[in-house]
């Protein structure tokens, strides 16, 4: 028991604070239109929360995440490219190449053109 001790006295602390923080925003809220309405930078909101998005919107978000993977991968490899060597470089160019098909595959369906 001794090893998760302090597991636990951390997780009991985050407990205390996170009840801490929802006491105090509960005491210390002022009720009225400004702590119920969606925070927009002031601005009333024009649709409702939950309106449907275009379809369109789907396939960048599938292209904004595969360069996010991307993202996700490069920056470990790019930590330990100079101890690995050549295998490691082989190893990303392929893995960017089969990226890029993706890409080449989401332009050539037109996913990415707008009109």
């Amino acid at each position: 028991m001794q090893p998760y001790l302090a597991v636990l006295i951390l997780l009991g602390s985050l407990g205390i604070a996170i009840a801490a923080v929802y006491i105090l925003s509960r005491l210390l809220a002022v009720p009225g239109v400004v702590g119920v309405g969606p925070f927009l930078s002031g601005g009333l909101p024009s649709e409702h929360a939950v309106s449907r998005f275009h379809v369109r919107w789907y396939a960048v978000t599938m292209v904004f995440l595969a360069f996010d993977m991307e993202m996700v991968f490069m920056y470990p490899w790019a930590l330990v490219v100079a101890s690995i060597g050549v295998k490691a470089v082989v190893e990303m160019f392929l893995f960017l190449g089969l990226l890029m098909v993706g890409v080449v595959y989401a332009w050539r369906e037109g996913a990415l053109r707008w009109a």
